[in-house]
């Protein structure tokens, strides 16, 4: 024990930064096993749920038999091709809005600039579920529910966006755009040739906030969609759900095992610049 003691303290290793390295360890432990139980389930039968004792491996692997049976009782492929639609067109649109928002905010010198930023701050603190009503009603109105429109309409306009990349246009040298004017350039061509580029961190970053949102959102498309065809993957889900026998576990948890897998991986790829923009814009 004396050896470990004298190692850690060579490396630089006092008693606090073990004590908050072993904290971390039990927060990613404790964030990280639902989702190993979520995949040690997908492999092993239901049975083994309830056993009163606990095994980190499966006692039968019927992993096979278990996803075959998901890809059996629902369409997954449809539900993760709805949720990419959905994603997509939602981001799509949140940047092509928010951006030029925040640029504005950022740089440009006008009355009222400051009341604008403070409702965006104000937006921040309304959910979903506050215009939920009248925006239902808008959509039964001129009969657009149930369609892809109805699931994306609500959150077109980000505010969380525009609080973001108004915090890394700030950073942006105002010697750059006024050389750019000088120059003949528009404010357009200054925003998406210039300024945007520099941001693709934080545009990053906020890809991954929004498209694992609303990949996981389940209850604006429970209100608004009926037909299964259109399900995202959430409200997918649902299709596992039997009340007089009971959920099928093994399944479910392989059904959840393929419909995270895409956030997953799409979070590896981009978490170097998910946390580059974090970083640059002050946001903890």
């Amino acid at each position: 024990m004396s050896r470990v003691r004298s190692f850690l303290t060579r490396i630089g290793f006092g008693p606090g930064q073990i004590a908050m390295h072993l904290f971390l360890l039990v927060c990613a432990f404790a964030m990280v096993f639902p989702f190993y139980w979520m995949v040690l389930t997908a492999f092993r039968p239901s049975q083994e749920v309830f056993l009163p004792t606990f095994h980190w491996l499966p006692q039968e692997f019927v992993g096979f038999d278990n996803f075959r049976d998901a890809f059996a009782k629902a369409p997954l492929w449809r539900f993760m091709a709805n949720g990419l639609i959905v994603c997509a067109g939602i981001l799509v649109v949140q940047l092509l809005t928010a951006i030029p928002c925040a640029y504005a905010l950022a740089k440009f010198e006008f009355r009222g600039r400051q009341a604008l930023f403070a409702l965006v701050l104000f937006g921040l603190c309304v959910p979903v579920q506050v215009p939920a009503l009248p925006l239902y009603l808008g959509l039964a109105f001129t009969g657009t529910l149930d369609s892809y429109f109805s699931m994306m309409l609500p959150f077109f306009l980000s505010v969380f966006a525009i609080f973001l990349f108004r915090q890394v246009f700030r950073s942006f040298p105002d010697d750059i755009i006024h050389a750019a004017r000088l120059d003949g350039m528009g404010e357009f061509e200054i925003l998406w040739r210039i300024v945007v580029p520099s941001a693709k961190p934080a545009i990053a970053a906020f890809a991954v906030f929004s498209i694992t949102a609303h990949w996981n959102d389940l209850y604006w498309p429970l209100v608004v969609v009926t037909s299964p065809e259109l399900a995202p993957p959430p409200l997918g889900m649902m299709y596992f759900r039997d009340t007089d026998l009971g959920s099928s576990f093994g399944s479910l948890m392989a059904a959840a095992t393929v419909l995270t897998a895409p956030l997953m991986i799409l979070f590896l790829f981009a978490q170097r610049h998910f946390i580059r923009g974090i970083t640059m814009t002050g946001v903890k």
